[in-house]
């Protein structure tokens, strides 16, 4: 299973998500560096933890549309592997981020239009370079403006294989920061059984190395993880039972 740290960005450095209230995300705090600037932290990931493969969350480019297209740049230029979710709305913003540098963009639920650009985006990029975040709160898809023709998170899931996707995120903010536990199992393992060659990630609630063997136990591919990481509840000394560095 793919261990993937993520960076929440927000006013352009890194902060701490919790549950998926915004307006109370504040810069992190973490046991790995005493930073919040992007760099600082992707490196304090890389040296510490031997994480190499970011997930990036540009909250300025989600709810602004003002994308940190320096800070991008700043992270390939330093040799990083990252996914990026800055909010794609186009072809044009999911272009501008692989030239940007990004191994692949992340299309959220949240703010995509529509299922009609994830099909563009498969026919123009191709699929091995898009990922699908199936955004939830509180186990409800974040549909925001989306006009989909289903509407339940595993109706969802299945349009979107069915458009060709083959790389889908599961990701309840609700559970992100709040350390109760992963909450999106039962979901997982659901949408397994309709794709069973679908790459599949999740993330939010995990609290220590204990929770990340259900995932793995359910044929999950990759974990998203942040406060576990930054307070030191999982270490370095534990990863290599779990990590694979396969991507």
């Amino acid at each position: 299973m793919l261990v993937i740290p993520v960076l929440d960005l927000l006013n352009g450095v890194v902060v701490r998500g919790v549950g998926g209230r915004r307006n109370e995300y504040r810069p992190v705090e973490s046991v790995l560096t005493s930073s919040a600037q992007p760099l600082d932290v992707a490196r304090a990931f890389r040296e510490r933890l031997s994480l190499t493969t970011l997930y990036v969350a540009d909250l300025d480019g989600i709810l602004r549309q003002q994308p940190n297209d320096e800070i991008y740049r700043q992270l390939a230029d330093d040799g990083f592997e990252f996914w990026i979710d800055a909010g794609v709305r186009s072809l044009n913003d999911a272009n501008r981020l692989l030239n940007a540098g990004a191994a692949r963009v992340i299309v959220g639920l949240e703010t995509v239009p529509d299922a009609r650009l994830l099909a563009a985006l498969v026919a123009k990029i191709g699929a091995s370079r898009i990922v699908f975040s199936l955004d939830l709160q509180a186990g409800r898809p974040m549909l925001g403006h989306s006009d989909w023709p289903e509407t339940s998170p595993l109706g969802i899931a299945q349009h979107v294989v069915s458009l060709g996707l083959t790389q889908l995120i599961v990701l309840d903010l609700t559970s992100v920061g709040e350390q109760r536990g992963p909450s999106t199992i039962a979901l997982c393992e659901s949408i397994r059984r309709f794709a069973p060659d679908t790459r599949l990630i999740t993330g939010g609630g995990v609290r220590n190395a204990d929770d990340l063997r259900p995932l793995q136990a359910a044929g999950i591919d990759g974990v998203l993880l942040a406060t576990a990481l930054h307070n030191g509840a999982i270490s370095f000394a534990e990863l290599p039972a779990v990590h694979s560095r396969s991507t």
